[in-house]
Order: structure tokens, then sequence, then C-alpha cells
């Protein structure tokens, strides 16, 4: 039923690619034509940069190719010609995919170009394996892994194909059911694949591997690979390789005998395989289904589609799809009482098993690798060796300088250790002065002076309660900022303790305009936090006395604790202020300037404190933008290291 539709259109395609020039080509392929012919890339990637979008369409590179030949332009044809020759692998042409994939070869030879002569090399492996022809598909494979390792600069194009050589000689061993060492292979190459980015490489590997790890039984590992490859590809809308891990998983299902499932899944998944054209996809998926049919009991179902499985990979000679299609049908014909016809079937599918995993292609196989591996542990113990020579020259060289060398390096230490110890004595003297100017700064007389007439103001006005109660916060703060003085860091749960009670003081003398809250976020447990000792004070003052003193109306104040990643906490302090530059202003216009000393030497104190973590504090004060445009306030953001 299927054979003529196919053919026909093969035929349809090979007739495309004869009267390709003849066809009307859209303008902007021919000013991409002109382009590519202008610029003559030498990589792939630089062909893919005017190419990708056509390179599907046999036509337009049929007219490529005319004009590449034209100009003797070698790299183009080798780049257009293995395109045709995907193109032909994709609907199971694999002898024109040959022929095709040779040319691209010859032409990469002629050019001279690496990058594109092993990418050819891998593609004609991968024609070859396809067919089941072993030995010839790792020849190739191999000779592009060569090729690719002897690059010292490999480009990203020589990098790719390494990868695609590396998974290509996994499917060899795959294929020689040497599943771990195919497994070695296929990780090697997803792991190269993912630094490069190639979301399309790494979806390739892992199906792979989900295929290897099926066959050691090992179900469970084998889905969440074939899922995992499932994503990539919808990631990147491969609808090739959605229909791939499709089959895959409807497999596992079955193995599982979650044959609901698998019926389920494999109907969803015809219509992409069919629209694939690639017979390699499409066999496996009728066979998936005959078997699922057959497992349910539905009998003349999985005959059907065993039946189609079979004769398209008879007609494309895809051993493995026949031995399996024989296989399933022997096993039906069992289930029906038909010995005669199963046993038939059982040794047509042992036959064609035979024919793919035969002595001599193991033998050759096995040969090639460990040729191949015995040249790769020659040339290191050889690189060894000279290294080890040039090391032992350069030793006999400097034997009679080594006492000097010795006696200089622990001269050089003794000067290095002073130098330390002084630098170490320069820091405690900075760190004490710091932390003396610190405490000053805190106690600065315009607080205390405010603080006391504050004091003074309620006793005049008899208001004791009131006074009383300033006088206890003002002692408890005063406590606080003498006790915390003689600490280099505190929890970060006694410093918002701090900061919480001198707003509180200040807001009295604002007559209790000031809107301040401290907002900390659940996943921080501030006594689980050290910073340094009243390092938030000098930004709260700064706040105060700069940005809301002068302003008119709400007066707001946020003090927020966030985690901004595992390593830091961030403590933004905001206001609704009216800004630095209009602080500053209104500072130059009075005769007593206010001027904050708190923040230069905060900074100086965070440098220190940051000295004993791996990283390093940040700093920065900002002003607010409001939605009119204008500057609605100051934002400072602190990130203070935990590690």
């Amino acid at each position: 039923m299927l054979r003529l539709p196919h053919r026909i259109c093969f035929l349809i395609f090979g007739l495309s690619l004869l009267v390709g020039s003849a066809q009307d080509v859209p303008d902007d392929f021919l000013r991409v034509v002109d382009s590519v012919l202008t610029e003559k890339p030498k990589t792939y990637k630089g062909f893919d940069g005017f190419l990708r979008p056509y390179r599907r369409d046999s036509v337009l590179m049929t007219y490529f190719i005319e004009k590449s030949e034209k100009a003797l332009f070698y790299d183009g044809l080798s780049y257009s010609y293995n395109q045709l020759g995907t193109l032909y692998r994709n609907i199971s042409q694999y002898g024109r995919a040959i022929e095709f994939h040779e040319k691209a070869l010859n032409a990469a030879r002629e050019s001279g170009n690496i990058e594109l002569r092993i990418y050819s090399l891998n593609m004609l492996g991968v024609v070859y394996r396809r067919l089941d022809a072993i030995k010839t598909a790792l020849d190739y494979n191999q000779e592009a892994l060569r090729l690719a390792e002897s690059i010292e600069n490999p480009s990203t194009g020589i990098q790719r194909s390494k990868n695609v050589s590396l998974n290509s000689i996994g499917n060899i061993y795959q294929a020689l059911e040497q599943y771990d060492i195919a497994l070695e292979h296929y990780r090697q190459s997803f792991r190269l694949e993912e630094a490069l980015g190639n979301k399309l490489g790494m979806a390739i590997n892992l199906q792979n591997s989900g295929e290897c790890l099926e066959a050691q039984g090992k179900l469970e590992e084998a889905l969440q690979s074939f899922q995992r490859s499932l994503l990539f590809n919808t990631e990147i809308d491969s609808e090739r390789g959605k229909a791939i891990c499709g089959n895959s998983i409807s497999r596992i299902y079955i193995i599982q005998e979650r044959y609901e499932d698998a019926i389920e899944l494999l109907n969803a998944n015809m219509p992409m395989a069919l629209q694939t054209k690639d017979q390699h996809i499409i066999a496996p998926a009728y066979n998936n289904l005959g078997w699922a049919h057959l497992k349910m009991g539905n009998w003349n179902l999985a005959e059907t589609n065993l039946r189609k499985g079979l004769d398209i990979a008879r007609e494309n000679q895809l051993l493995r799809g026949v031995c399996e299609s024989y296989e399933r049908l022997s096993e039906l014909e069992s289930e029906r009482g038909n010995f005669k016809t199963a046993l038939e079937y059982f040794r047509e599918s042992d036959k064609y098993r035979r024919q793919v995993t035969n002595d001599v292609n193991i033998k050759y196989v096995n040969d090639v690798i460990f040729r191949y591996e015995s040249e790769k542990q020659k040339e290191v113990a050889q690189r060894l060796r000279q290294e080890n020579e040039i090391v032992n020259l350069k030793l006999r060289r400097n034997r009679n300088t080594l006492l000097v060398g010795a006696l200089l390096l622990v001269l050089l230490s003794l000067i290095l250790y002073t130098i330390f110890r002084q630098n170490k004595l320069n820091n405690e003297k900075k760190v004490l002065a710091l932390e003396q100017s610190r405490l000053r700064s805190q106690m600065n007389p315009h607080f205390l002076f405010n603080s006391l007439n504050s004091i003074k103001h309620f006793i005049i006005n008899n208001e004791q309660k009131n006074a009383i109660r300033y006088l206890n916060k003002f002692s408890k703060l005063v406590r606080k900022i003498l006790d915390a003085s003689s600490e280099k860091d505190i929890s970060l749960q006694e410093e918002l303790e701090t900061v919480d009670l001198y707003m509180k003081i200040e807001n009295t003398r604002f007559n209790d305009e000031i809107d301040f809250k401290i907002e900390v976020a659940p996943d921080i447990n501030p006594a689980a936090i050290k910073t340094p000792s009243l390092v938030l004070q000098p930004f709260l003052e700064n706040a105060l006395w700069h940005g809301l003193s002068s302003k008119k109306g709400e007066k707001i104040i946020r003090l927020k604790v966030t985690r901004s990643s595992p390593d830091y906490i961030e403590i933004t302090i905001r206001d609704n202020g009216i800004g630095r530059e209009a602080s500053e202003k209104l500072n130059l216009q009075k005769t007593l300037e206010r001027k904050s000393v708190g923040i230069p030497i905060t900074r100086e104190r965070l440098i220190n404190f940051s000295r004993v973590y791996q990283n390093s504090f940040d700093l920065s004060i900002t002003d607010v933008i409001g939605a009119d445009g204008k500057v609605a306030g100051t934002e400072v953001v602190l990130r203070i290291p935990t590690v």
C-alpha cells in the first residue's frame, strides 16, 4: 500500500533536482547567493548564516551548486552537496545520499578545507551506519575524529564535528552491544555539546543513551533519558527528533505493560513520523504500534501494522527493522496457534539478525578500534617521554643554581613576612581608628544636644511620662551603641533593634511624622547573620536630615532585608525625600552645613569586614525617579556577604 506513494515522492524529489535550474528562483535567494559568492565563507557556520533557511530546498541548493561550479567555489560545492545528501538520507534514499556526500568530500579535499572535510566524513559514516555497514561507517567516523583531534585551535564547526564523531562511534559500540563503552562516548559528546550550547546535539546523545540503558534493562533511567531528549527537541521544535523520542518512549511503555499509553502515544506520534518521510523512523513506528496491539490482543490491527513496518524496512534495506518485524510476526502467529508460520518468521528474524552482527564485521571493528586506541596511547606515551626529557634537561642545567635559589627564597620569605607583619599592624591601627571615628559619628554632638533638648522640653512642659519614656529610649540607645562599639560585628537582629530604637528617638523630634518600617524576608534569620556593628545608622541619619527634614507632606522610610543570592543579603533603605541634588543645594545655602561623615567611615569599615569573607560588599546610593520623571527620593542598597 505504501510503496507507490513513496516511489512517487522519490521520483518527484529527483526530478526537482534535475529541473532545479529551470525553476524561477526567488529574488531574495539570488541576492543571498551573490552575497555568499562575494564573502566566500570558509566554515559551516559561515555558510549557515546565509543559506540555513534554504538548505532543505533541493531546487535552490541545485541552483547554488551551478553558481559555485561556475565560480570554482569548492567550499560552496561541499556545503551544498552535503545538504542534498542529507535530504536524500532523510527520505531513506541512501545510495543517492552517499553519492552527494562523496562529492562533498572531494570538493572539500580540492579546496583544502579541513572543517568541511571532517563534516563530509561524518555524514558518510551516518549513512553507512543506517545501512548497518558497520565497518565502513567506523572507517569514516574514525578518520573524521583523527582529523578533528589533530587541530590545535579548532573552530566551532570542527568541535561540533568532533562531537558527531564521538556520537557516531558510540552508535557503533551500541550496535556491537557494548553498551557501557557506547554510553561513555555519548556522555562525553553530550558534555561537549552542552559546552557549545547545541541543544540538538544534546537531544541526540540523550536519545542514544536511553537506547543503551533500555538494552541494559534500566527502563526508568532510559525513560528519563528519552523524556529529557524530547524536552530539548520540543524546545528547538524538531519534528524529526520528537517523532524519534515518541517511538522510544512508547517502546518503554510496552515493556512496562502500559499498552494503552503506548497506543495513545503512537497514534498521536504517527502523523509526525510520516511527515518526516524518513523510513528509518516510520518503520519502527508501525512495528511498535503493531507490537502494542499484539500485547492488547488486537491481532488484526497488530498484523496490519507489523506488515506495514516489514514492507517499509525491506524496501529500504533496514535490516534491523526487518529483523524486528519478523520477530513480532513470529510472536503473533504463535499467539494465534500457527506454530509452523511462527517458526518460519522466527528463522527469518534470526537470519537478518546474524547478517547485521556477523563475525566478520565484529572482528574488523574490534581490530580497527584496537589499532586506533593503540596508536593514540603510543602518541601520548611518546609525548610524555619528550616532555620528561625536557624536564630532565632543565633540571641538569639548573642543578648548580638550586642552592642559591633556595637561599634567595628564604631571604625573600623573611622580607615578605616582615612586610606582612607591618601591614597587619598598620591595618589593625587603621581599624582601631575607624572604630573610634565610627563611635564619634554615632554619638555626634548634634544628636546628643537635640536629644537632651527634647528631654528638657518635656520637663519644662511638665510632660513627665513623655520625658521618662524618651529618656529610657535614649539611655537604652546609648547603652547599645557603647556595647556594640566594643564588637567588630554583631547579629543583624541586634543591628535592626538598634536602628529601630534610633528612629523612634529621632521620630519624636519630628513630631512622629516619619513613617518608618523594617521588613525582613521570611527566608532570612536575622539572628544567624553577622554585620559590622552600627553600620546602618549613618544611612538612616542621612535620609532624615538630608532627604526628609526639608520635605513637606508625607515622609516615608522603608528598610528591607532580602536575600539576593545564596552568598549575599541585600539591605535596602529607601526614602521619599527631596533627593541628593536638591539636598546639596540646600546645604550650600545654610550657614552651618550639617556634614555627614558617617558614610565614608562606614565604607572603610565594610571593606575591612568583607576581608574575612570570600566575597566583597557592594554599596550603591541612587535617586528614585517617579512616574513623572522627577526625583522622588533616595535609595541605598547595601549587599553584605554571608560566605
